[in-house]
């Protein structure tokens, strides 16, 4: 029998959990498992839990909340010999989108009981560790939004990108990885170990968690008619197609910027200095995973997939429209109604 613990924050995601230990009590195979449920208290209580009972030899814990609660529990629990479990409540729900668990908590708690541990890599980012994705520019500029926002959901992330996106102004960056140095002038760089933020906006589509490598994801500087394209693409899996985004994979870069700013790991951003490493940690974490998709596949989202053909259409007349407001901010209204029909 193994001895599961449940660690709950009361206060993270979009909704309560005053249910959360009943359905746990219903739900769970507790011929298999041995448990205890334990509510955070304040901020690093996850951690500090976490710590305790990997220390203890617990054999799984699970994080019960958002992705600030996953990321808390994960770190504590990387190259050690208890697993991290995941019941998603939170807004953006990254690693377990990624993962294929479902957002449903007792569909969740079926996936734990089927008790399937894999090994994956996590990333690390000037010291903290990241599980989906890290980054900065307009990247992390995005993640301070969408923190401050009064709603969460893909339309507040796509609402964001559509009108921030053309205030940012892009940095040059020098990026050091094994096969040399080359500058960047661009909006975000992001590294990517998991396929997305979270929401289903997929800034990897390509990523797994077990080749040892990260995607580096470089957005290029673009004009008021690219962004509604852009936003599309986050979340149609078909950003690496859109000629303003490079990409390459490396087990570990260093990045140098003109001035301090800005950071996130999995969506949390912090200041730091000019200069910024990353790499990845391969298979240092086990968790629990969904035996019928371990990872999630990068197969376009045939709602979203129609609105490809329309904005290909703006771009391919893009001279006809022009540059003007209006016309600009109407294209962008046809996407946001679109993303919420």
């Amino acid at each position: 029998m193994k001895n599961i613990v449940f660690i709950i924050n009361p206060i993270s995601g979009t909704h309560g959990k005053e249910d959360m230990p009943r359905l746990i009590e219903e739900h769970l195979d507790k011929e298999r498992f041995s448990y205890e449920v334990r509510f955070t208290e304040y901020a690093g209580h996850a951690a500090e839990l976490t710590r305790q009972y990997a220390a203890e030899g617990k054999d799984i814990v699970v994080a019960v909340g958002g992705d600030g609660t996953v990321n808390e529990v994960a770190r504590s629990l990387v190259h050690t010999q208890t697993a991290l479990g995941i019941i998603p409540c939170g807004s953006g729900n990254g690693l377990a989108r990624h993962l294929c668990i479902p957002m449903d908590a007792v569909k969740a708690i079926q996936i734990i009981n089927e008790c399937q541990i894999e090994s994956f890599d996590y990333g690390v980012i000037n010291g903290l560790p990241f599980f989906c994705t890290c980054g900065m520019g307009f990247d992390a500029f995005i993640s301070l939004k969408f923190a401050e926002a009064g709603k969460r959901g893909p339309i507040t992330y796509a609402e964001n990108v559509l009108k921030e996106g053309l205030k940012y102004k892009p940095e040059t960056y020098e990026i050091v990885d094994d096969n040399g140095t080359v500058y960047h002038k661009a909006f975000l760089i992001a590294c990517a170990n998991a396929s997305q933020y979270g929401n289903n906006a997929y800034i990897a589509p390509g990523a797994t968690m077990r080749d040892g490598m990260m995607d580096v994801i470089i957005m290029e500087p673009f004009d008021v008619i690219d962004a509604p394209q852009i936003a599309a693409d986050l979340f149609m899996k078909t950003l690496g197609n859109n000629s303003k985004i490079k990409t390459f994979r490396s087990k570990s870069i260093h990045i140098h910027r003109k001035q301090a700013g800005a950071i996130h790991y999995d969506g949390d951003p912090i200041m730091t200095g000019t200069d910024v490493d990353v790499h990845i940690e391969h298979l240092g974490i086990s968790i629990l995973t969904n035996p019928k998709a371990t990872e999630d596949k990068a197969q376009p989202n045939p709602v979203l997939s129609a609105f490809s053909d329309f904005f290909n259409n703006i771009n391919n007349v893009r001279e006809d429209i022009g540059k003007g407001s209006r016309k600009i901010q109407a294209i962008n209204k046809v996407l946001l109604r679109k993303l919420r029909s």
